[in-house]
């Protein structure tokens, strides 16, 4: 089933009916962006504005909670780590007929390219990137039971409850048979590290492209896209972050894989970390290539996710969500070569 245009005759008059000084919709236009949750442009008398939907057809348990998202981003309005203000969230009887909610637009910048090629200068490449960690290490310092999400996780290891939960989801949507991601899973079964009682607030999805920087400044003005956020072990977040830094450039993933860092300002992995450190007063990560393989298998297992809806009808951009199969065994080689090197 391929995604429905909105009907703005119907979406109109509800949006004019919940959200205060809403008025006049003219126009919607999907984002291409984004494979999870659809997303659309809202053109309005009132100003501009952001849906964002479960999709259509048949969906994995757990999937796609639009509502998380929404809870979330409203529990940290007025926190250090910068979102876009909720506006409603559509649930029972949604006019479009699935889970929704709208949010203010925010006129900024979202690099999708981590190379930061549309920077200025080395100087200015930096600067994102050492926001990016600011931000990462002020969303690791909330306090989740001040802003209301004390049950926004379940207790015990979050690793074992992660790896628990993404197995089960890959083996949902598997389509055929991945060694690597079979051998993957074993170890870090028989290397999950003893739970060391750090928790915090975790984005899930956290990298370059699901942050919006102000116009003209390296700025962070928002953090999206929390469909995957949870109350959970901080080093997650980092360790998915710094697998961007491992993933190849010459992919769909445009990492930062064969690229010459330091010759365009950028971090290493290590002086990231070591920021992302200094900010917490922590002395370092250990057991750091149990974080990353764990976050290779967590995004293949996602990925796997998309391919399934692909092949399904149910993907939200369905070309480029067939190449999500592919994806699924570079993730898990690369996962594959990174445990090999600690044996």
């Amino acid at each position: 089933m391929s995604d429905p245009v909105l009907d703005q005759a119907v979406l109109a008059p509800y949006l004019e009916a919940n959200i205060p000084g809403f008025s006049g919709l003219a126009a919607v236009e999907k984002f291409k962006s984004g494979q999870s949750n659809p997303t659309y442009l809202l053109t309005a008398a009132s100003g501009r504005y952001v849906l964002r939907a479960k999709p259509p057809g048949q969906l994995l348990k757990s999937a796609h909670q639009v509502d998380r998202e929404f809870r979330v981003m409203s529990a940290l309005a007025g926190t250090a780590v910068p979102v876009p203000a909720m506006l409603h969230l559509s649930a029972e009887g949604s006019p479009i007929g699935r889970m929704f909610y709208v949010m203010d637009f925010l006129d900024g910048r979202i690099f999708w390219d981590p190379a930061l090629p549309e920077a200025g200068d080395n100087d200015e490449r930096a600067a994102i990137y050492d926001a990016m960690n600011d931000t990462l290490a002020a969303l690791h310092e909330v306090d989740v039971e001040t802003v209301g999400l004390g049950d926004f996780g379940r207790p015990g290891n979050y690793f074992e409850r992660q790896l628990a939960r993404w197995t089960s989801q890959y083996r949902a949507s598997e389509t055929g048979t991945v060694a690597d991601m079979d051998r993957l899973i074993a170890w870090l079964e028989t290397h999950m590290p003893v739970d060391d009682g750090r928790i915090s607030l975790v984005h899930g999805d956290y990298r370059l492209d699901n942050l919006i920087f102000a116009p003209d400044r390296p700025t962070v003005l928002a953090v999206l896209d929390w469909e995957l956020s949870t109350s959970g072990h901080p080093f997650a977040d980092i360790a998915y972050q710094c697998m961007q830094w491992r993933l190849p450039h010459a992919s769909g993933f445009r990492g930062l894989g064969g690229i010459d860092r330091s010759a365009l300002g950028l971090p290493s992995e290590e002086d990231y970390v070591a920021a992302y450190c200094r900010r917490r007063g922590l002395t370092g990560i250990g057991n750091w290539t149990f974080f990353l393989a764990f976050s290779f298998f967590r995004l293949a297992a996602i990925c796997q996710g998309v391919f399934k809806r692909a092949l399904d009808g149910n993907a939200s951009n369905p070309e480029k969500a067939k190449t999500y199969g592919e994806a699924v065994k570079l993730l898990s080689c690369l996962a594959a070569e990174l445990i090999d090197r600690e044996a």
